[in-house]
């Protein structure tokens, strides 16, 4: 059954995001008729992916396998490669070497949640801190979504300049990928650029939001709206974190595990089918590989199109409707990966009214979402409708030119396009399909 997630308390009211969309927005006009975007007829170039993978030699990327832990390099250029660690059961001292060798000055500071704190902050203190050659400082911001603003990064920055970092300093993001996103965008900009190291503690930052190097906070009219692209010296994956997540938020990491395998592996998406209730269970075996797996999907799209030019896009797949479910709900009512979800199954939807897919795929990709316990619609106390979702679409940073493109699935799976030439009255009668019970949409 889908789920029904509770309202967070602190929520940016719909009604808000759309009066300053509409006086500071993209400027488009939207009604109960008209399509905000111009006409998909267009010169911007369709972004196809068609992959069948079945090995990481195939996908792309490099991969150490190590009794006990898995290395995955993110291969860029001007010698900025680093590695992913991914794996359990690491000692103390072989941490604690692995996490020193990627410090380059002698300050670190460790930026953390409230939540990740009391679990997880001594024991990575202690690690930085271990031959007293590091002077580590640590730093607690609130946890949640609707924290991932320019008000708390500015309290990260407060820190960098009150203990003096300097150019050489490290800063560290241990949590999920709100902690992740805001610390690795302050390292961006903190004196033009220090380095930093991503301690992933969430499914979702693991296999998605620490890699790559997209850095950024949240805008009351838009979704990471403000941030930079600024890469890891690491990723260090401890999947024994992953006990002490709730099921809601080991489910949400799940959704982007199965985007992998709709855009661009094929053998994942049928391992899934296999293996759900093995991930589910937290099963030790199958979670490394699905992490391992999904990272090197992820360092291979990255070392083909790092800042985005086309093909990374595609790793967006759901993320338009998703980001737009997120805002207009109230940043916190949804976790990420419960708004990519149902996001996925607009997209399946659409790509099935198009023709481009056929409906027995978009029905194994319901019930995989299903299985995984990730929601495939929207609730009817939803604030959504029609014209929340163009709205917010229309400054989504896929738009071009006032355009819109969307990634969509065509073919076989795993295979999928980045594209503005579809039917936009399709994408229109999906939206009016997901809000037709919704409370939002009776109320216009």
């Amino acid at each position: 059954m889908p789920l029904n997630p509770r309202r967070a308390t602190v929520q940016l009211l719909p009604q808000l995001v759309l009066l300053l969309l509409t006086k500071f927005g993209s400027g488009f006009v939207v009604s109960n008729s008209v399509c905000p975007f111009k006409s998909s007829k267009t010169d911007l170039q369709d972004v196809v992916i068609d992959t069948s993978t079945t090995s990481s030699d195939e996908l792309g990327s490099t991969t150490i396998a190590r009794e006990y832990y898995d290395e995955v390099i993110v291969d860029l250029s001007d010698e900025r490669d680093y590695p992913i660690y991914i794996g359990s059961g690491y000692s103390d001292e072989e941490a604690t070497e692995i996490l020193q060798s990627h410090v380059h000055g002698t300050k670190v500071l460790i930026v953390t949640n409230d939540l990740i704190a009391p679990m997880y902050l001594e024991k990575y203190e202690k690690r930085f801190s271990f031959g007293g050659k590091l002077s580590v400082d640590t730093f607690v911001v609130p946890d949640g979504e609707e924290h991932k603003s320019m008000e708390i990064m500015q309290t990260i920055l407060d820190k960098c300049l009150t203990i003096g970092l300097d150019r050489k300093a490290t800063l560290v993001a241990l949590g999920g990928g709100v902690i992740g996103d805001m610390v690795g965008f302050a390292a961006a900009i903190y004196q033009r650029g220090i380095n930093f190291i991503q301690i992933p503690t969430t499914v979702m930052a693991m296999v998605d939001s620490s890699v790559g190097g997209k850095t950024g906070v949240n805008h009351p009219l838009g979704k990471n709206m403000i941030g930079a692209f600024h890469q890891p010296q690491c990723v260090f994956i401890d999947t024994g974190t992953l006990e002490t997540l709730p099921d809601r938020e080991l489910q949400s990491g799940v959704s982007e595990i199965v985007k992998y395998g709709l855009i661009r592996d094929a053998s994942l998406f049928e391992w899934l089918e296999q293996n759900m209730e093995k991930l589910l269970q937290r099963d030790d075996e199958a979670m490394r590989y699905a992490i391992t797996r999904s990272c090197q999907n992820k360092a291979a799209v990255v070392k083909a199109d790092e800042k985005e030019a086309g093909l990374r896009a595609t790793l967006n797949l759901g993320h338009t409707f998703g980001h737009a479910i997120e805002s207009g709900s109230g940043y916190g009512t949804w976790l990420h990966g419960e708004a990519v979800s149902i996001g996925m199954a607009m997209a399946a939807s659409m790509s099935e009214r198009l023709g481009w897919i056929q409906p027995d795929l978009a029905d194994r990709i319901y019930k995989l979402l299903e299985r995984a316990n990730l929601p495939v619609k929207l609730p009817p106390d939803s604030p959504m409708n029609r014209d929340t979702f163009l709205k917010l679409m229309s400054v989504d940073k896929k738009v071009s030119n006032g355009q819109l493109r969307l990634i969509l699935l065509r073919g076989e799976l795993g295979q999928c396009v980045f594209t503005g030439d579809f039917d936009q009255e399709a994408m229109i009668e999906i939206i009016d399909e997901f809000v037709a019970e919704c409370a939002g949409s009776s109320s216009t």
